[in-house]
């Protein structure tokens, strides 16, 4: 009875998350008929498509290390493979659905409770790779608002004219992390639960994969914009982050709306509205749902395999 009960819940998660990506694919294109996103994508040079599908494998396979990381904080082991899978689905899920609290967590416990992890490493492993996710985006955005900040649209209605004010609040956080994981090696009472600060070398390895996460997924959107744009990588990755920043701080899946908003407003003066336009679709299209779609396969094959197991042993 407990064995056909978690079946069911199993299944009926899997279909939740199948639902959930066509709400999500079907709220992307809501504004854009098939013929607007061809001839958007049919603008963009095949060469630079080929960039995107690269950079956004290299993220994805640089995304692994939040798993990797988070066992090796918790001083388990667990076949590389099994990180993978679970690693993989969970962040082409969060990623495009957004909500990674819900989507991304409810993943890695369906996965790693089946092979046996307990519900409080699954928890620990869960807060350490949220957490790690923010140190990336905090350390190059707060070195690129530093060394070349930017001017802050007006209609964002922010407190302050430039990024440098949230480049020395960013990296004040990093270096307060780092000297705390060199210097405190008790466990810190947080409404009776500890937690551990991760050794230094953890924590540079935090910051250090993150960062290069943020960095290729920047990279897809910017290999495909027009060959000739009057500005250079690091001047659109700062871009790129504070619109990043912007999505995720909303929790609208997948940054849908503020992201393109920040980015717009941000190259008004710099490419035309199109061509940004035709970028982002391509993006969203690269980076997003085409993970998703293997994320979904790997899914079904999964769900197929869990239930021909149970009617094997049943």
């Amino acid at each position: 009875m407990h064995k056909k009960l978690q079946l069911n819940i199993s299944s009926l998660f899997g279909l939740l998350l199948l639902a959930l990506s066509v709400w999500a694919i079907a709220n992307e294109l809501r504004e854009y008929n098939y013929h607007d996103i061809l001839r958007a994508i049919a603008s963009i040079p095949l060469q630079s498509l080929s960039w995107a599908v690269e950079f956004t494998a290299l993220g994805y396979l640089v995304m692994l290390g939040y798993d990797i990381l988070g066992f090796a904080y918790l001083h388990r082991s667990l076949q590389w493979q099994k990180i993978a899978l679970t690693n993989f689905i969970s962040s082409s899920f969060s990623n495009t659905i957004g909500f990674a609290l819900l989507t991304g967590s409810a993943i890695r416990y369906r996965f790693y409770s089946r092979w046996q992890v307990s519900k409080i490493a699954i928890a620990q492993i869960i807060a350490f790779v949220n957490f790690t996710f923010w140190l990336g985006m905090f350390t190059v955005a707060g070195l690129l608002f530093l060394i070349h900040p930017l001017v802050i649209p007006t209609q964002l209605h922010l407190p302050f004219t430039t990024a440098r004010p949230l480049g020395w609040i960013f990296l004040s956080l990093i270096v307060i992390y780092l000297i705390s994981s060199l210097v405190i090696h008790r466990p810190l009472i947080f409404r009776t639960h500890e937690f551990r600060l991760p050794s230094f070398q953890i924590s540079l390895m935090q910051i250090i994969i993150s960062s290069l996460d943020w960095i290729f997924a920047a990279a897809v959107l910017y290999s495909l914009l027009p060959i000739n744009i009057p500005f250079n990588y690091l001047d659109f990755l700062g871009i790129y982050l504070l619109a990043m920043f912007a999505g995720v701080v909303s929790n609208v899946p997948g940054g849908l709306g503020v992201f393109e908003t920040v980015i717009l407003l941000m190259l008004a003066n710099k490419i035309s509205a199109a061509a940004v336009l035709a970028a982002m679709l391509a993006y969203r299209g690269v980076y997003y749902f085409l993970p998703l779609v293997f994320a979904i396969a790997l899914l079904i094959i999964d769900e197929i395999k869990f239930g021909t197991q149970y009617l094997i042993k049943k």
